[in-house]
């Protein structure tokens, strides 16, 4: 198996310790072009895209492997192998975030710090926890792509982006999950939206930054304060943007929350 060409890796960047950046549903590693040259001329960074997204090597996707995020978690821990010297620093974007987190637990030797930008490790509303979705809609989540997949993503990518300020952006989101196979892209939504991973928070023992933005449809302020109080030795950085990827639509002060965070773990 070639991991480069499976997950279409590519590094860049210098310094002892290595960075890599994963991206949510429906995208790609283009999505970190606002972030990763900030670390350049600190870190190595290295870039990817998840097995079924951007340039990744389609033939790979296993159905019964991708059916649960440790299949992802793992491909994590075959990159590390590859491209990292030492423990590493992960940044992960919305499902990614879970992702990561999942390989921190598994191998917690293999990571200096955890970021985490617009995690939520459920979708659900349950109970007091609000997170953002009634069981209706989840529901009917894999009815609606199976059927109105296209439209579903012509229309969520706007709405799940925000930026009201930057329409292109959303438009961006919205080709990039267009660009996607549909029966892929329809398997990992149904993997995203209706995992449950608030079991797995306590877990945690990897320093661990999340990044929350305070208007945000997919994963409320809320679910970020809850995370942090589950999640020993976490911090927690709500920025002001509207939409689920502060990494895109205010990228400036994504950087400086993991600045700080780095430089406060001496990382």
């Amino acid at each position: 198996m070639n991991v480069t060409t499976r997950n279409n890796v590519r590094v860049g960047g210098c310094g002892r310790v290595t960075m890599i950046f994963s991206h949510g549903f429906g995208c790609d590693q283009s999505m970190w072009r606002y972030v990763a040259p900030s670390f350049h001329d600190r870190y190595r960074t290295v870039l990817f895209d998840l097995v079924g997204s951007g340039g990744s090597d389609l033939s790979c996707y296993d159905y019964q492997k991708y059916g649960a995020l440790d299949g992802y978690a793992n491909d994590v821990l075959e990159i590390l192998d590859q491209f990292a010297d030492g423990p590493a620093v992960f940044v992960g974007h919305s499902v990614s975030a879970m992702i990561g987190m999942l390989a921190t637990i598994r191998a917690p030797e293999r990571f200096i710090a955890n970021i985490m930008v617009g995690p939520s490790p459920s979708f659900l509303n349950d109970g007091d926890y609000v997170g953002g979705f009634t069981r209706p809609d989840i529901d009917g989540l894999p009815e609606t792509l199976e059927n109105y997949f296209l439209g579903w993503s012509s229309t969520m990518a706007p709405t799940i982006m925000g930026a009201p300020e930057q329409p292109e952006l959303g438009q961006e989101l919205a080709n990039s999950f267009c660009r996607t196979d549909p029966d892929i892209a329809k398997h990992f939504a149904r993997v995203t939206f209706l995992a449950d991973h608030r079991a797995d928070l306590t877990k945690v023992t990897t320093p661990t930054l999340i990044i929350q933005s305070d208007d945000d449809l997919l994963a409320p302020v809320g679910v970020g304060h809850y995370m942090h109080r589950a999640i020993a030795d976490s911090r927690l950085c709500v920025v002001k943007n509207i939409g689920h990827c502060p990494h895109l639509s205010a990228p400036s002060a994504s950087v400086d929350a993991m600045t700080s965070f780095l430089h406060a773990l001496s990382a």
